[in-house]
């Protein structure tokens, strides 16, 4: 059908600039007036004002309607959208709404293309206001009935779809008004718990958005509420779904493996694989479509979601035992995608940890050996350089250990490899990688290093205010100033040759992976400690110098170009500052510390009971005894 272009263009153009007056004048020279079809994508012109936000042009376009048009505004653009689909998109347009469908009541349960009716389109855009207004046209229906407002043709329900526009506190109000949908499943099998189970940011703190969420600038003051809300309504949303959730009671069959396997010669299946071969799982009561997924309890944990997991596991303690499709824990999947607060959480569950970490998967791999299976998609945080990723995973190793029972530290998986071995496996490459770029910063920091040993040493020679002629000592050796010189310059010379020492070390190092644990980024740190602190102290120097050179009467020419020779030194200090913070400030510095601590407190507490023991034996009467 022809279109009159010329008057769809001056309709077009009048709607662009807020020419309500035009548009309207426009509208009386059609015969169907605000029904007549304006775009390419067949929308009307009440639609398009509607989306457009002219609520009032909207209503007076309504009230000029001829009934005999009227059966008009069920009209559909090309993707299916009436008039109310694009009222439902604003909050504002409750008066529209009302209007409309006192005109045309059927709008009501019209739906788009994707089966979305005007109360589900309104979820999608997160409006509270006008999902409130819709949800009361259909409160006195019965349940069948609800559900062709609910749910779309994909089976996604307006649950789901808030939880995935994370409007949590609508989401929240969803499930407290439509309880059915709480354990409704999508068309990939996912309940509204699991949606929100997979979405991390949603519980992302304070303080964890980065420098420019940190309060510096008044326009994120409004952000950081915002997101304190929505973190608040993720958790609430949360705690309401999990109090329904069970489905970590469809598990799968947990049978003990009965003997480590600690020979690499026999047979290639587990004990554990052929009794499940023989075992039938036990869904008793699962719905069809629940086991394509894991539970929100291991998506949770894959995701991060802590708040979620420590929810599930406080509620539902006995969760913590659930076993999936391929045989593994929580702590396999804790270990596997890094989670290392969820992993702290599950191991102080002292009632259930013996019976996990004794676990094998269909694969015979053992939680320490899942150590060497981590997610590929798993980035390490605020890690400079992959010397330190691979000590965090030896950290990792390490942590797994020390819960591990003895019998299964050798244990073997199904492909005759240890836990040790498959971690040495799967990170070789990751080895050659840090072995090259710890070297590289060590010659690096190396060539730095010599440069101000050989500047400080020169500068020994050629002592500002010079040497008197005939002594040859120096003719400001009475300042105060020439012996702060004197000092820094022999400290500066000695710490950047002691770094020079232990960055040769690592060069020297034959790169194991055991010296990725501990010496190599020990060496590095110390390495960098002393360069750093030779820089300042040769900033001293150099200030010395100034005062020096400035109370003696030197032009200012020498003086500026002293401050421009030091300009190379502060860039380095700043290039190098947060590979500096990233080597004192990782999760294994804070492991080592811990345990340095540990070691010291039992030194003191042998000292002291040693001493004691002195004190008793050598006391003459046994009533003056000391208790030290």
């Amino acid at each position: 059908m022809a279109r009159p272009q010329k008057l769809n263009a001056k309709l077009y153009k009048a709607l662009q600039s807020e020419d309500t007056g035009t548009v309207e004048q426009l509208c009386e020279d059609v015969d169907e007036r605000g029904l007549h079809i304006l775009t390419i994508h067949e929308d009307t012109v009440l639609q398009v004002a509607s989306y457009a936000s002219k609520h009032d042009l909207v209503l007076r376009l309504l009230e000029e309607l001829p009934n005999r048009h009227l059966d008009k505004l069920t009209r559909q653009n090309h993707v299916g959208n009436t008039i109310l689909h694009e009222v439902a998109i604003s909050n504002d347009s409750i008066d529209v709404a009302k209007k409309v469908l006192e005109k045309a009541p059927g709008l009501l349960c019209m739906r788009n293309h994707l089966g979305e009716t005007a109360l589900f389109r309104s979820v999608r855009y997160g409006k509270k206001i006008i999902f409130n207004f819709l949800a009361k046209k259909i409160a006195d229906y019965d349940e069948p009935n609800q559900n062709i407002f609910l749910q779309r043709r994909d089976k996604t329900t307006i649950l789901h779809m808030a939880i995935l526009a994370q409007h949590f506190e609508l989401a929240l109000d969803i499930a407290t008004k439509f309880g059915q949908l709480v354990a409704e499943r999508d068309g990939d099998g996912m309940t509204g718990l699991q949606l929100l189970s997979c979405n991390p940011g949603a519980f992302q703190r304070d303080g964890e958005k980065g420098l420019l969420n940190s309060g510096w600038y008044n326009w994120t003051y409004y952000q950081e509420a915002m997101e304190k809300q929505k973190y608040q309504c993720a958790v609430k949303l949360a705690n309401f779904l999990i109090e329904s959730d069970t489905s970590w009671e469809t598990t799968h069959p947990g049978v003990d493996q009965g003997k480590p396997t600690l020979h690499k010669y026999g047979g290639s299946s587990t004990v554990e694989k052929r009794v499940r071969e023989e075992t039938p799982m036990s869904f008793l009561g699962a719905e069809e479509g629940a086991t394509k997924n894991p539970p929100p309890l291991f998506l949770a944990t894959k995701s991060g979601c802590v708040e979620i997991v420590e929810q599930i596991l406080s509620l539902y303690p006995q969760s913590v035992e659930h076993i999936d499709e391929k045989g593994r824990n929580i702590l396999h999947i804790a270990i596997k995608y890094r989670q290392l607060k969820i992993f702290k959480h599950v191991t102080k569950m002292k009632l259930s940890l013996n019976r996990l970490v004794q676990k094998i998967d269909e694969d015979g791999n053992s939680i320490l050996h899942t150590v060497g299976k981590k997610n590929k998609d798993y980035v390490p945080e605020k890690m400079q350089g992959p010397a330190l990723e691979l000590r965090e995973e030896l950290v990792w190793f390490e942590r797994v250990k020390e819960i591990t029972p003895s019998h299964f530290v050798d244990h073997r998986n199904n492909q005759k490899l240890t836990a040790e071995g498959l971690f040495d496996k799967t990170n070789k490459e990751l080895r050659k990688k840090a072995m090259e770029w710890i070297k590289r910063t060590a010659e690096g920091c190396s060539l730095v290093a010599i440069l101000i040993a050989t500047v400080a040493f020169a500068a020994a020679y050629t002592i500002p205010g010079g040497s008197n002629g005939q002594t040859g000592a120096p003719v400001l050796l009475n300042q105060p100033f020439f012996v702060v010189f004197t000092v820094a310059d022999v400290l500066s010379i000695s710490f950047a040759l002691t770094s020079v020492v232990l960055f040769l070390g690592i060069t020297a190092s034959p790169f194991r992976f055991v010296d990725f644990r501990h010496s190599l980024p020990n060496k590095l740190t110390y390495g960098l400690t002393l360069l750093f602190f030779s820089v300042l102290i040769m900033m001293i120097a150099f200030a010395a110098t100034v005062l020096l050179m400035i109370h003696n009467g030197e032009g200012w020419r020498k003086v500026i170009l002293y401050a421009v020779s030091f300009i190379p030194v502060g860039l380095f200090a700043l290039s190098y500052y947060p590979l500096y913070r990233s080597l004192s400030k990782t999760e294994t510095d804070r492991y080592l510390l811990k345990k340095a601590w540990q070691v010291i407190s039992r030194s003191h507490c042998l000292s002291r009971e040693t001493k004691g023991v002195t004190l008793t034996s050598n006391s003459p009467n046994p009533q003056h005894t000391m208790s030290v």
